[in-house]
């Protein structure tokens, strides 16, 4: 192998084994979800759901750190804001995931329940491998209005 494509290929490999510990540290944890989730809330609550939507999806280095990002839900199963632009305005009520788990049904049920917040574990189409992979979503209900706000890891 000549000169240049040895040094090529040692670069290359070297670049990879670097690049490892970054993507490691690309999956975010439950703590930084549920800060994340309780920040939007308050967002929220403090702009109104129409300029918080915006503010969500114009400053990704506050609103998706990591693989993390928020998404707003009506009660009624109306998706307000997703990192997918496709999913805002659709209705999840009836949507299952890969495992046929009616999971926005479970996320409504704790948005709605005495402690309006908890944990929902789903499967979910990771927006950088394209995998569906596990994901675990900590829901909140925003106070006084029929919205939840989900921020979810993947497992």
């Amino acid at each position: 192998m000549p000169l240049i494509r040895r040094r090529f290929a040692a670069v290359l490999a070297l670049s990879a084994m670097m690049a490892l510990p970054v993507l490691a540290q690309e999956r975010a944890s439950r703590d930084e979800a549920k800060v994340l989730n309780e920040a939007a809330v308050a967002h929220i609550k403090k702009v109104g759901p129409d300029q918080a939507a915006k503010d969500f999806a114009t400053d990704k280095a506050r609103w998706m750190p990591k693989d993390l990002y928020p998404f707003v839900q009506e009660f009624s199963g109306v998706m307000r804001f997703h990192l997918n632009d496709k999913m805002i305005g659709k209705n999840f009520m009836d949507v299952k995931d890969a495992s046929g788990k009616e999971f926005a049904k479970e996320m409504l049920s704790v948005a709605k329940s005495a402690k309006a917040a908890g944990w929902v574990d789903y499967e979910w189409n990771h927006p950088v491998t394209k995998k569906i992979e596990d994901k675990t979503a900590y829901i909140q209900r925003v106070p006084g209005a029929e919205l939840f706000v989900g921020v979810g890891i993947y497992r």
